[in-house]
């Protein structure tokens, strides 16, 4: 049985095949930033796969994911920017360096302290303070992570609620303000009110410890599935989901919850 290291060897072999002047022309087209798309869709479909539980569908997700990692590394080396042995010795280096209670004499009693001491160590490498505590946050997150990351970037400095019925106050009271933006009409006030709604909630996930990202992720997938289950019970009855009006939809919604509950279905 060849080894992982071997596997990866031959990987990077094909793609510097690909990419050959005589290679694919759709990958020799490619660069850092057409791919970084589905870059981001390869990590999400591991990530259901995850959620489903499905082993042989992780496989395959990481091995796309590996695909983009090499497909990356290879378009650096050609334009002379760094190479895959390069990203592994300074990812090699890193995770030593900031584990010296696994690979040094430090001793640590909790998970805590050892983000304490990767921040710590982290801020020694960079060798200056960043010019805001609220830097380092990746632009392209999506919007409720970077939210959720940029808060507690701002706690870590002192500025946060105390308690979590603080919180929910100020959720109820842009909320409040949402609901006085729309009667007023004013569409610019109703999207920064709608905003620090939804900034607001964040807060709230932070404070019981849920990452909003994964949750509004959950919350999407049951409504689909659901939704699903309703076509399937008006396909029984020979209607179509545009004949069926609201009344008949929200009906079959609750029969639908109903029997999710009784079967376990969150």
């Amino acid at each position: 049985m060849n080894s992982a290291g071997e596997k990866f060897e031959e990987l990077m072999r094909i793609m510097a095949a690909l990419r050959a002047p005589d290679g694919c022309p759709w990958d020799r087209e490619q660069t850092h930033a057409s791919l970084t798309p589905t870059f981001v869709e390869e990590v999400y479909e591991f990530i259901d796969a995850v959620e489903e539980n499905d082993s042989e569908m992780m496989k395959e997700e990481l091995g796309d994911l590996c695909l983009h990692i090499v497909f990356q590394a290879q378009i650096a080396q050609e334009q002379g920017e760094f190479s895959m042995a390069d990203a592994l010795e300074d990812i090699n280096r890193k995770l030593v360096r900031r584990h010296p209670h696994v690979f040094g004499d430090v001793k640590v009693e909790h998970a805590g302290e050892v983000l304490q001491n990767w921040e710590k160590i982290k801020k020694e490498e960079k060798g200056h303070s960043r010019p805001s505590a609220l830097d380092g946050v990746p632009r392209h997150l999506p919007a409720l992570s970077k939210a959720h990351k940029v808060q507690k970037k701002a706690r870590k400095v002192g500025f946060d609620w105390e308690k979590i019925e603080d919180v929910l106050h100020k959720v109820e009271e842009e909320i409040g303000e949402l609901r006085e933006a729309i009667r007023q009409g004013e569409q610019p006030a109703i999207e920064e009110e709608l905003g620090d709604v939804l900034f607001s909630i964040v807060n709230v996930s932070r404070f019981v410890n849920v990452e909003p990202e994964q949750a509004l992720h959950r919350t999407v997938r049951k409504f689909t599935n659901r939704f699903r289950k309703i076509e399937e019970k008006l396909k029984e009855k020979g209607i179509s989901v545009e004949e069926a009006g609201f009344a008949e939809l929200d009906a079959l919604w609750e029969e639908v919850k109903r029997e999710g509950e009784r079967g376990g279905d969150a």
